[in-house]
């Protein structure tokens, strides 16, 4: 039996379709999840001080729901790296 395909119906807030911008990550885990702070990191402290940072957003997932997301990710980043080194080639359209 063919498995049909799902779609799926998001709404958001325009606030949250914004988004929010972050520049490091850490990752940790427990038994049962995993867990992804992002924060916007402040890189203009001076040399020795301490680093600012603001933690933008938090989300916790299942080890499968990470696997998947991994492999989203991968795929991704494979098509976009694709597509700028097609941009880098000397005959690239718009390329002088």
């Amino acid at each position: 039996m063919e498995e049909q395909e799902k779609h799926i119906n998001l709404h958001a807030t325009p606030e949250m379709m914004a988004g929010v911008y972050a520049n490091f990550a850490n990752i940790s885990h427990s038994d049962y999840e995993f867990s992804i702070t992002f924060v916007r990191l402040d890189h203009e402290s001076a040399e020795g001080e301490e680093m600012q940072g603001v933690v933008v957003s938090r989300v916790n997932l299942s080890a499968r729901f990470l696997k998947e997301l991994l492999d989203a990710m991968v795929d991704n980043y494979s098509k976009w790296q694709a597509a700028e080194n097609i941009r880098d080639l000397p005959e690239a359209p718009g390329r002088a």
